[in-house]
């Protein structure tokens, strides 16, 4: 049963936010573990401590991953949504361990498909870290239900 949010209740510009987790060892090691990524600058202390951010950084592709969780959690999407389409990703800083992350969303457009009972949602999304400094944005577009079979008005 939907308990998500349809295309026509999302508010156009309006700041949706989730509740906050904190990267962990674990999750770096893990996510090397299922992604095959053991590049040193996320295993090795020494190489991480000798590089540009003197210190090993978390994967920037667990930190979209976290986001894609932390999304879920909010229950917008839970049974609503029929596929995520298209996202373009843009890292802005780096993602560390012990850094306590959450995530904003804002829609930005709904398009109602030709097809009845569906249509994508357009919206922004950013990786916030625990001082407030974004760690992530990204563009995402996802093919969601409608209520109605068609959405009068837009």
């Amino acid at each position: 049963m939907a308990q998500g949010l349809y295309l026509e209740e999302f508010e156009i510009g309006k700041e949706y936010i989730s509740q906050g987790r904190t990267i962990t060892e674990a999750d770096v090691v893990n996510f090397a573990g299922i992604s095959g990524d053991f590049n040193p600058l996320h295993m090795d202390e020494e190489f991480g401590r000798k590089g540009v951010f003197g210190k090993r950084i978390a994967h920037g592709a667990l930190g979209f991953s976290i986001s894609t969780g932390l999304s879920n959690q909010m229950g917008l999407f839970f049974g609503t949504t029929i596929a995520f389409i298209e996202c373009t990703v843009k890292y802005t800083s780096p993602l560390l361990i012990g850094d306590t992350v959450h995530i904003t969303i804002v829609p930005t457009s709904i398009k109602p498909s030709s097809k009845p009972g569906k249509g994508t949602l357009k919206q922004n999304l950013k990786l916030i870290n625990q001082d407030g400094k974004t760690i992530m944005e990204s563009s995402q577009v996802l093919l969601m239900k409608t209520k109605a079979e068609r959405i009068p008005g837009i």
